[in-house]
């Protein structure tokens, strides 16, 4: 183990994600600290408009230029760094693959669920590390020992993925999976809590919530509901997918039982990485998604069993999480939510043009809907991307028809402009 500790230091690569000789220190260590020391006097909602600042954190992307990349809900790109950090990795396992993967990079979880842990507020025994929300929630969902009879309450809202999932429980095993349905924005915390108690029966076991919704960004009081769900004995499942990395708040705080994200969104990680957080009381009854030797035990390393993967991007987590913490969450939270309040509250003054997001920072932050009075979701985004090469995603989803339009940390205020300008050239075309 020491000899292994020594090379992987020469190597600058595992352990230097983690200390001063990371990548991220080597590209960004003085340029960072002068940005840094002009904004220390500031709080995080004055930082948010300094763009001198953010132009700093914009030069650590390596976005298309000829592209206005205004999905980030979907996928978010990864900094140079993280990118840079994976390719180097990629290039050592394929050195000598079994040898640098399971002997040199997978020994490198441990200190990467620490620092993960540190930013979730929680211990890092109640971490996993694996690929996407899906997998997370799904380890959950299909772990739980439910039999016939036992409701699970999600919302019509709730993401495919996990919708599907519940039904299959449903259809396999009898379980009661039963949806509410929201017409969003709502900006009253008291009355969400309400539809979710209204809803419950005796026979609910689990309430599944999304803590950002997907389709126009929707933030859900998860602690209320899930302070009321406890006093009825009713556990609580959350997908943090798109609010780890975005919103700063501490996993623990929320008072869920579960807690799954995806961290190639906000926190800008490797594509096709995520987390699973276990309230560690509960790890032990959850069996995992994939077989391993000892199911019932209570180390959260049993959900980590997935044979063969990509270490590369499991290691360039580290240095995303470097670049996030280098920035400071609170203050991400305020730029990415002052980025959509900039563009949102211009667009809601052009006729024809509809905001289906709330501007209250409680109830919305990163993601909003917009839609143009005599078009589809889809006639808008193809008018978007044809004509201003402006990448968003149209959504029709239950009650929800919009485009979703959402930037990040290296979105420019002139990619927003012209956001907006195209929103009122096309919204004059239509009227």
């Amino acid at each position: 183990m020491q000899q292994r500790r020594q090379f992987l230091q020469r190597m600058g690569l595992l352990a230097g994600a983690f200390s001063a000789n990371s990548l991220f220190q080597q590209a960004h260590a003085a340029e960072w600290e002068a940005a840094q020391k002009r904004v220390a006097s500031l709080s995080p909602e004055q930082t948010a408009t300094d763009e001198d600042y953010w132009s700093v954190i914009q030069q650590g992307y390596t976005v298309n230029p000829n592209l206005i990349n205004l999905n980030n809900g979907g996928v978010s790109p990864s900094p140079r760094v993280v990118q840079e950090a994976v390719e180097r990795f990629n290039r050592m396992s394929n050195e000598g693959p079994s040898y640098y993967m399971w002997r040199i990079l997978d020994q490198g979880r441990e200190p990467l669920r620490y620092k993960l842990a540190t930013l979730a507020g929680c211990s890092p025994e109640e971490i996993a590390v694996n690929r996407n929300a899906t997998e997370a929630l799904n380890t959950v969902i299909f772990g739980l020992d439910l039999k016939a009879g036992d409701e699970v309450i999600g919302t019509k809202q709730d993401y495919p993925n996990m919708i599907q999932a519940w039904r299959q429980r449903a259809m396999r095993e009898g379980i009661v999976y039963a949806q509410i349905s929201f017409d969003f924005p709502i900006e009253n915390d008291d009355t969400i809590v309400a539809a979710f108690e209204k809803a419950i029966t005796p026979k609910t076991k689990l309430l599944h919530l999304t803590h950002i919704i997907n389709w126009i960004g929707q933030i859900l009081p998860v602690k209320q509901i899930a302070q009321m769900a406890h006093k009825r004995g009713i556990e609580v499942i959350v997908d943090g997918a798109h609010s780890f990395g975005l919103l700063d708040f501490n996993i623990p705080d929320l008072e869920c039982d579960y807690f799954g994200t995806s961290l190639h969104k906000f926190l800008s990680a490797p594509i096709g990485s995520g987390m699973l957080w276990i309230k560690k009381e509960k790890i032990e009854k959850i069996w995992p998604l994939v077989c391993n030797d000892k199911p019932r035990s209570n180390d959260i390393r049993k959900f980590e069993t997935l044979g063969t993967r990509s270490f590369p991007i499991e290691q360039g987590i580290g240095e995303a999480l470097n670049f996030h913490n280098a920035i400071g969450a609170k203050r991400k939270e305020e730029r990415i939510r002052y980025l959509k309040n900039y563009w949102a509250g211009k667009a809601k003054e052009i006729p024809g043009v509809k905001i289906h997001t709330s501007f209250k920072p409680q109830y919305a932050c990163a993601i909003c809907g917009v839609s143009v009075d005599g078009m589809t979701p889809a006639q808008l985004d193809q008018a978007l991307f044809n004509t201003y090469k402006i990448h968003t995603v149209g959504i029709v989803w239950e009650n929800i028809s919009c485009v979703r339009v959402t930037p990040h940390v290296y979105t420019k205020l002139q990619d927003l402009d012209k956001l907006v300008f195209a929103l009122e050239e096309i919204s004059k075309k239509k009227m």
